[in-house]
């Protein structure tokens, strides 16, 4: 888990990535909400990612794409529930645990 300082209210909190492709990541919206930044980290190592509200508070990555325009993200899974870890490709995941390591403060 990865620990922000919330802007607002100044309380910390613990978070994961992989919140950004879930349901009910970032307490189903309520929390401090990650996704962009998820997705920033991608997008500065040449990927398209597209994001999309989920709801009338959440929003979750839809998208991964590569330069040449092939999508990361597998059809047929359970998009917001099944784990990213499992479906996305190993050097996105390693990308991702590297962007935002286990107890490392992340700025907003």
């Amino acid at each position: 888990m990865s620990i922000t300082t919330c802007p607002t209210c100044r309380s910390t909190t613990e978070w994961s990535w992989v919140e950004a492709f879930e349901k009910f990541g970032f307490e189903d919206g309520d929390g401090l909400v990650m996704t962009e930044h998820v997705a920033a980290a991608l997008r500065t190592h040449g990927y398209t990612v597209e994001i999309e509200p989920w709801g009338c508070h959440n929003v979750t990555i839809r998208s991964i794409k590569t330069k040449r325009q092939k999508e990361l993200i597998p059809e047929g899974i359970n998009y917001g529930y099944d784990d990213p870890r499992e479906y996305l490709p190993m050097h996105i995941v390693k990308l991702l645990d590297n962007a935002f390591p286990e107890l490392q403060e992340v700025m907003v």
